[in-house]
């Protein structure tokens, strides 16, 4: 988000509108920065029947309590959020705004994430993280070094991220790993379920289930396999993600499976 709020106080905008799902992770964070930053923040949000939900949602809920307006639209409205016409009726209803895509992935949010490794991290082989819209990974490809590889694990069914990653990626180092999405996005298992419990434990690190608990997982289990080299040095980025995990419980809790606990 950093060079985003930076870039709507040049173009001196008061407004973040963006899009998000019923648990967005990114629909919480803008709705913080804004409050944080001074915006006004609206969320689009995917499926109309959260509409009356606000109260039973903890992420719908903590964006409101950050001053987050919402627009509820139907799942099927929701497919054309990049179509010029529907920008355009936003543009009719709220006024001018400064627009986020979802997820944040944009030029200005590659830009951020390149800022994520340090010095410090060039003793690492590898680079391992958790991919969503494809944004963080970008930035973590153009600022690593020559000598390490990026490994991104995506939380969604399928190999259609590599078009989208290679929109902004800079070099060749990187590499999408995609059995671990256990289902597709949002979807998890016993199996999974207790593996991060177990992982807390073990190392007192919380893991959330829809990012960064499947690159865990499969970070781990591809060392058990010997994927790696021997004495590679591997990096794992923790990309955050432990709101969602409230939400998560909630729907563990309605079919009565294993809840993740950190205690």
């Amino acid at each position: 988000m950093k060079y985003n709020l930076l870039q709507a106080k040049t173009e001196n905008q008061g407004v973040l509108l963006t899009f998000g799902g019923a648990y967005s992770n990114h629909i919480a964070a803008v709705a913080y920065a804004g409050k944080e930053q001074g915006f006004k923040t609206i969320g689009i949000i995917r499926g109309d029947e959260l509409r009356d939900k606000i109260a039973e949602n903890p992420t719908l809920k903590f964006a409101q309590e950050c001053g987050m307006e919402f627009e509820f639209v139907t799942r099927e409205a929701y497919r054309f959020k990049t179509e010029p016409d529907f920008i355009t009726k936003l543009e009719e209803k709220f006024g001018s705004f400064y627009l986020v895509p979802e997820g944040g992935t944009n030029e200005y949010a590659i830009k951020g994430c390149e800022e994520i490794l340090t010095d410090e991290d060039a003793q690492f082989d590898y680079v391992c993280l958790a991919v969503g819209t494809g944004g963080t990974i970008s930035g973590i490809i153009n600022s690593a070094l020559p000598h390490q590889k990026v490994l991104g694990f995506p939380a969604l069914k399928g190999d259609f991220l590599k078009d989208e990653i290679r929109k902004f990626a800079r070099s060749e180092n990187w590499d999408l790993i995609t059995d671990y999405h256990f289902g597709g996005y949002g979807k998890v298992n016993e199996e999974l379920i207790q593996f991060i419990n177990q992982f807390y434990k073990q190392t007192e690190v919380p893991l959330d289930p829809v990012y960064t608990g499947k690159m865990v997982f499969g970070v781990i289990d591809l060392i058990q396999k010997n994927f790696f080299p021997a004495n590679a040095k591997i990096l794992l980025i923790h990309t955050g993600g432990l709101q969602g995990i409230s939400g998560m419980n909630t729907l563990l809790k309605k079919k009565n499976s294993t809840l993740i606990q950190f205690q």
